[in-house]
């Protein structure tokens, strides 16, 4: 692992007038408010010529009043981690961060990433997907309970931050979970639950930084635990031998690139309790980049701190689509 390539080695007035998206109109609004303040101070400290940008609020004129260089994107969830904004940067010929409309635009489909995933033999928990205008009733609920296991997982297709999921066990709790994840989206992922320890890998230029593993007292990691708990505890070193670690980076990093994702990112997972297998739960083209937030963890493992991070992160603005 080469840290020098980590690190930046441009000048701050090589990166022009930078726009920290951040805000936006999905479920995630308040998650990316946090994160674009701290990419802000945090390019500020470092002398880059930056301003803060909310979408929600005539996108358009911002960008061109403020006669804008590149994009440092950190809007969470739909429309900003989805190809959307991707889209109408490219079509305003606007440099951003990470990955392109593809990448983010099939990352953000959680059916599409794990059926890549299933062609390419990259392991990840047996799924199912019901759709909004299907009729599902307890029938149909038995049915999933019997293919997939006594406890599912159920959540939107397209959202992050574990927003409108829930664990089920019976035919019951089943159905009004689905009920749940179509109040978000038109499609719900059913998936078996893998009792197991989570981990997640976080990827800044093509490297795969430390892995961090994740403890909470809740049932499982959902978005209380995420971000309103003190009680989740997160380790890094995450207490993998050498062997392991090396392991869950080549299968982060083969996971990443394989739905066209590149520049930055994160791939969380379960470890199969049973096996040690390491199974992916998604990809995140937008991770959270607040001061406490895991791809900030990760790096601070490696003596980088949230200063060079974020300039690392804003560098794969140059990289070409």
């Amino acid at each position: 692992m080469s840290l020098s390539h980590l690190k930046s080695n441009r000048a701050p007035e090589d990166y022009g007038k930078v726009a920290v998206l951040y805000g936006g109109e999905s479920a995630e609004r308040e998650v990316s408010l946090n994160s674009g303040e701290a990419v802000y101070q945090g390019l500020i400290k470092s002398g880059i010529d930056a301003i803060k940008i909310d979408p929600s609020d005539n996108f358009y004129q911002q960008l061109i009043s403020n006669k804008i260089d590149r994009v440092f994107n950190v809007l969470h969830g739909r429309g900003g981690e989805d190809g959307v904004v991707q889209g109408f940067l490219e079509t305003l010929k606007i440099p951003y961060t990470g990955s392109n409309v593809v990448g983010a635009a099939i990352s953000m489909n959680k059916l599409l990433s794990k059926q890549v995933w299933r062609q390419l033999g990259i392991s990840t928990a047996h799924f199912e997907a019901v759709e909004k205008q299907d009729s599902f009733g307890v029938s149909e609920a038995r049915r999933l309970l019997a293919k997939l296991g006594p406890n599912l997982f159920v959540k939107p297709v397209k959202e992050g931050s574990s927003v409108g999921m829930s664990k089920v066990s019976t035919p019951e709790e089943l159905v009004d979970a689905v009920t749940l994840a179509h109040q978000y989206d038109s499609e719900a992922l059913v998936e078996s639950f893998i009792a197991g320890k989570e981990y997640t890998v976080s990827l800044v230029k093509g490297v795969a930084l430390p892995s961090i593993s994740m403890q909470t007292p809740r049932e499982f990691y959902d978005y209380e635990a995420k971000y309103q708990s003190n009680e989740t505890e997160y380790f890094c070193p995450s207490g993998l031998s050498w062997e392991e670690e090396k392991r869950i980076g080549e299968i982060a990093l083969r996971a990443f690139t394989s739905l066209g994702c590149s520049g930055w990112g994160r791939i969380d997972f379960i470890r199969d309790g049973r096996d040690g297998e390491f199974l992916i739960l998604e990809a995140n083209t937008v991770p959270g980049m607040t001061t406490s937030s895991l791809v900030p963890k990760a790096a601070n493992a490696l003596n980088i701190s949230f200063e060079e991070l974020v300039l690392s992160i804003l560098d794969t603005s140059f990289d070409s689509k």
